[in-house]
């Protein structure tokens, strides 16, 4: 018996594919799951999911997604298209801010990870 590697290689790749949509649609609807919602609930709806030569990809095109996911160190906020920063309830405008940071939320990573049975 001889095996047709071409014929083979012609047809494992569309399978794979698929395969590997069913399995982004699990992540993706669970990544939804976790994800903090917010006041809009706006990243969670961001979130999609592509397949590409037997690649998945789970993600946001928003920037936040990953200061949510990862969290973000203590920083400078400056002015961008002022002079000073003000916002309701500021007791003065300031010209600079010390944000503290924000405690990462992952909710993509968990959603990779749970252990999952093969259909």
């Amino acid at each position: 018996m001889q095996i047709d590697h071409a014929s083979i290689e012609a047809h494992l790749p569309p399978f794979i594919d698929d395969l590997m949509d069913d399995l982004a649609e699990l992540v993706l609807a669970d990544a939804k799951e976790f994800c903090p919602k917010g006041e809009t609930g706006d990243l969670a709806e961001s979130l999609r999911h592509e397949v590409n030569d037997g690649i998945f990809r789970v993600g946001s095109d928003l920037p936040r997604a990953e200061w949510v996911e990862n969290g973000t160190p203590p920083h400078v906020i400056r002015p961008r298209n002022a002079k000073a920063l003000f916002w309701p309830g500021a007791e003065h405008p300031y010209g600079q801010v010390n944000h503290p940071g924000t405690k990462a939320q992952p909710f993509l990573r968990p959603a990779l990870w749970i252990k999952r049975e093969a259909p």
